[in-house]
């Protein structure tokens, strides 16, 4: 397979993050180079107030990667397109030379924050001290990769390998862990420094710890110029405080307003985003009443998903219609009518409903639960630990059913990951103890699809066979609530929370 980039360079940009403030919000020492000096309410600087600080002083190599990105600083070889597939970026075409090979041609032309050029070596060196860092980039987890400067074309491309067969690799190497920064980023001792070595469309100029960050618009961006001058982040832990920020007028675009404060802005400032996220009830498969089909059948029919969303969730979220929910969009025009076993009676069996305190819905879910099985014919008694104080026994099959919030995407975008983990035999995270060679052998098929269409349709042929066994009960899909004050347009609205001010962001 080979992909060419048809994207003039003006079209391509990346970002993401998600970030906490904690009280005023700062301005910027120099204005930025279109020389505002007002933060919030006017100006042609962008002002965000963001969920959580840095963890681990903006490398790229943790989750603080998505920070950058969503600040438009830090840059990818490839992008990911709303279907998930690979787009060009800071490469502009790859191609899969054997089953462990694909070649990547580097963007000529490109410089980095610091004046120096992007090559082929660069990319090659930030690649590996991806894989040698510790902790390792997630979406490395479990993968042999090495990279090497294409000795065919020393110039210009980048060969990457991997130990076994991987038709994700493009989409991999999507992921902000794996940005490319300039060679003075990465230090002796193994810190990497963000700061002024970004090849995105605003620099990163300064970071006062875990309280701001400033960003000045890069006019030597190889893509289309910024249109605002710059970026002023606060972090802002506090929900309340982050919607009085834009409230007050003191923020241009708020992170995660807590659904508690989205009735307190303006109908017109708030955009609820579909997050990669499922709300799912597991059952128990190995041990108990829901080694039953005809049971899990009933506690099926049982759940109000509809209530649920609107007494726990009060309206903002989406009632599930399967494990992958609209932030794939593909999913629900794909997916494939499935059986259903009858329900049973369950005739007063007791039943252990389990989740934990640290997201705080969870326990009101169950709530609303238990009163829905015992409706039906259950009788239920709940257990609510701390995440911490429960994975363990849930993991290990203690409880009939257990209430989860679940990622279904991860870092590459594509949901094999999660379903491979949570219900096959060998699954890491197989909370519902499935086991089920027709599903086993539905995973290995796609994971074994190259990406795109076939692989998309091999994902619901395996979703199909995972909803009919009833061992996971999805109820609802998770949304994010993003803040705008509305003198800014062109701010990206980004289900996987990688881009929020793009070069496109600009005064209104």
């Amino acid at each position: 397979m080979r992909v060419r980039s048809t994207l003039p360079a003006t079209t391509v940009s990346v970002g993401l993050s998600a970030v906490l403030l904690t009280g005023c919000f700062s301005s910027p020492e120099g204005g930025g180079s279109g020389g505002a000096t007002a933060t919030g309410g006017g100006g042609d600087r962008v002002s965000v107030a963001m969920l959580q600080p840095p963890r681990s002083g903006l490398t790229p190599f943790s989750d603080d990667a998505f920070k950058l990105s969503r600040w438009s600083t830090a840059e990818t070889l490839v992008v990911l397109d709303g279907a998930g597939d690979a787009q060009p970026a800071l490469a502009t075409a790859w191609e899969q030379v054997d089953l462990r090979t694909w070649r990547f041609e580097v963007r000529r032309g490109v410089t980095f924050h610091d004046g120096t050029d992007l090559t082929a070596q660069q990319v090659a060196a930030v690649l590996t001290a991806a894989t040698l860092a510790s902790p390792k980039p997630r979406i490395l987890d479990g993968v042999e990769l090495t990279a090497e400067v294409d000795p065919a074309d020393p110039a210009g491309a980048v060969l990457v390998r991997t130990g076994d067969a991987d038709p994700l690799v493009p989409q991999r190497l999507s992921s902000p862990q794996l940005s490319i920064l300039s060679a003075a980023a990465y230090r002796p001792d193994g810190t990497v420094d963000p700061v002024g070595h970004g090849t995105g469309p605003f620099e990163l100029v300064a970071v006062d710890g875990t309280s701001s960050a400033t960003l000045d618009r890069y006019d030597g961006y190889w893509g289309e110029p910024a249109r605002a001058a710059g970026i002023d982040v606060d972090f802002v832990p506090d929900g309340t405080a982050r919607a009085a920020a834009l409230r007050t007028g003191t923020a241009d675009v708020v992170e995660a307003v807590p659904v508690s404060q989205a009735a307190l802005l303006e109908e017109d400032q708030v955009f609820e985003v579909p997050m990669p996220r499922t709300n799912t009830l597991y059952l128990n498969t190995e041990r108990g009443a829901f080694t039953d089909p005809a049971l899990r059948a009933a506690a099926r029919e049982a759940i109000d998903r509809e209530g649920v969303v609107e007494t726990v969730y009060e309206g903002r979220a989406d009632v599930a219609q399967g494990l992958l929910g609209p932030a794939l969009p593909w999913a629900a025009a794909g997916r494939p009518q499935r059986g259903e076993t009858p329900a049973g009676d369950p005739a007063g069996r007791e039943v252990v409903l389990a989740t934990f305190t640290d997201r705080a819905e969870l326990p009101e879910v169950a709530v609303q639960l238990e009163q829905q099985l015992e409706a039906a014919g259950f009788t239920v008694r709940q257990e609510v630990r701390e995440y911490a104080q429960i994975e363990a026994d849930a993991l290990a099959g203690a409880f009939d059913a257990f209430i989860l919030s679940r990622a279904t995407v991860l870092d590459s975008g594509d949901p094999v990951a999660y379903m491979y983990s949570d219900f096959a035999c060998d699954g890491s995270f197989n909370i519902a103890q499935l086991c089920d060679p027709a599903i086993d052998e539905a995973l290995r098929t796609a994971a074994a699809t190259p990406a795109g269409e076939a692989r998309r349709a091999a994902v619901l042929a395996a979703e199909r066979l995972v909803l009919q066994s009833d061992a996971a009960i999805p109820m609802l899909h998770e949304r994010v609530i993003q803040g705008e004050s509305g003198d800014f347009t062109g701010l990206a609205r980004d289900s996987r929370e990688r881009e929020l001010v793009t070069a496109q962001t600009s005064p209104r």
